[in-house]
């Protein structure tokens, strides 16, 4: 299976299941529509017209190099891989909700400014030690645990953040463990010392924040309103000038009011801001924000300047980093991730206040995805082999896609919120996916050709 694209003048073809990636020319483009599924004779005689007969047999004996090295129309056996098929998932992420409260009330909040339908409420430290004692014990040979303390927003309950990180490290020796932390946070509340600690304990900061000024407090303003982009800006700044190299990412949001979102990116980049992201709203139809499938020339083409900018930024002390363009093309996560994605309900889970558990943050408030409960221990196996089992051969519509090893068969949350099925793909942001993977790949090669 393969999969083939124009961008920028460049013709690219990706061979699914390898993941090599070729740069061809219009020629052998053109072959790729009828071979190998023809003869080479047949391949003349449709396109002799155009090519001619030497130029054509003798791109055909290319073609058929590359799939005799198994790098074009490569095999597909991933779904019989032993390590997939006998698999024992352990709990290797957590999502802490510290705090069910926000001092913040964006427009388009998915946990309904910070409560998730439920009552205003934070964790104690007592819940948050309890959760990761629960980590340590559920994550079988696994060293490496990531833990993020979310909320909303989680620095409305930073002294109990702090207990419960420095508890972490104090088990970390017993159980054999490294946690390994990343705080989401929109900003309002730090100051010096805050900053200072998060730079010192945190492995990766998530910094909210959706652009520029206008946009960004159309849709987050202050409770009781204000401009929230005055208040966290300078702090932001303030944060990553003194963080150093470690990771961080300025994370925005865009909606149907900001389809112009790659001046959002461009901005934070202007901002001084090397690692960023632009996530395209997830929200129920009819809403004034929501993106519909009419909005998607438009997106595509956003995604395709944010990409010309980022070229022509490349390697200047302006360039800037995009999460969605850093695909690793040497199939570098392992190949159970790459068919089962994020892990959700099985390999992460979701920790509210009062200790109840959830196959991730957004399905949190959703009571018929109650999984179990921290404070018993209590956990519902059938539930999270359910989860297990949503990997891309048991979704219909990710078996035959080209973006299926990159995706890995889209958001649980999303789908099931749209298609009450969690093997049923949110169809929008599969478009979406599929286009900033083909930009990526384009950059990619545009850059290599680029230092050659």
């Amino acid at each position: 299976m393969i999969h083939k694209f124009k961008q920028g003048g460049l013709h690219v073809v990706l061979d699914i299941s390898s993941g090599a990636v070729h740069i061809i020319d219009e020629m052998v483009y053109d072959i790729l529509d009828y071979y190998p599924d023809v003869n080479i004779d047949q391949v003349v005689e449709k396109l002799k017209n155009k090519y001619t007969e030497e130029d054509l047999r003798e791109a055909c004996d290319d073609i058929d190099s590359l799939i005799n090295e198994k790098l074009l129309f490569s095999p597909d056996n991933y779904e019989n891989n032993v390590q997939f098929k006998n698999r024992k998932p352990v709990v290797k992420s957590m999502c802490l909700h510290v705090a069910h409260d926000c001092n913040l009330r964006c427009g388009y909040c998915f946990a309904s400014q910070g409560d998730y339908q439920g009552s205003r409420s934070l964790m104690s430290a007592e819940t948050g030690k309890k959760s990761l004692l629960y980590l340590a014990k559920n994550s079988g040979n696994r060293r490496n645990l990531e833990v993020d303390f979310f909320g909303g927003e989680p620095l409305m309950n930073f002294d109990v953040v702090k207990e419960i990180a420095e508890y972490g490290k104090s088990i970390e020796k017993l159980y054999n463990k490294n946690f390994r932390y990343t705080i989401t946070t929109n900003g309002m509340l730090l100051d010096d010392d805050i900053i200072d600690y998060l730079n010192e304990n945190m492995d990766n900061v998530v910094m909210s924040l959706d652009g520029r000024k206008t946009v960004n407090d159309k849709m987050r303003p202050i409770v009781g309103g204000g401009s929230s982009y005055d208040v966290i800006v300078p702090k932001f700044k303030k944060l990553v000038d003194k963080r150093g190299d470690k990771d961080y990412f300025i994370r925005g949001t865009f909606t149907k009011l900001n389809l112009d979102f790659a001046k959002d990116v461009k901005h934070f980049a202007d901002l001084g801001f090397k690692s960023t992201s632009m996530e395209p709203v997830v929200s129920e139809p009819g809403l004034p924000y929501t993106i519909e499938e009419s909005d998607l020339e438009t997106i595509y083409a956003q995604y395709d300047e944010l990409a010309e900018e980022m070229l022509s930024r490349h390697g200047t002390d302006e360039d800037f980093g995009f999460f969605h363009y850093n695909v690793d093309l040497e199939q570098g996560p392992c190949i159970i991730k790459r068919l089962t994605g994020c892990g959700a309900g099985s390999e992460y889970i979701a920790v509210t206040p009062e200790g109840d558990i959830y196959p991730c943050h957004q399905f949190v408030g959703n009571d018929e995805k109650k999984m179990g409960s921290i404070l018993d221990e209590s956990w519902d196996s059938e539930m999270s082999l359910v989860f297990k089992n949503a990997h891309i051969f048991n979704k219909p519509k990710c078996r035959d896609c080209w973006a299926k090893y990159y995706c890995s068969g889209g958001c649980h949350a999303n789908a099931y919120n749209f298609n009450g099925d969690i093997n049923i793909p949110y169809e929008i942001g599969c478009d979406l996916e599929k286009k900033r993977l083909e930009t990526s790949i384009y950059m990619q090669a545009k850059i290599m050709l680029m230092e050659e």
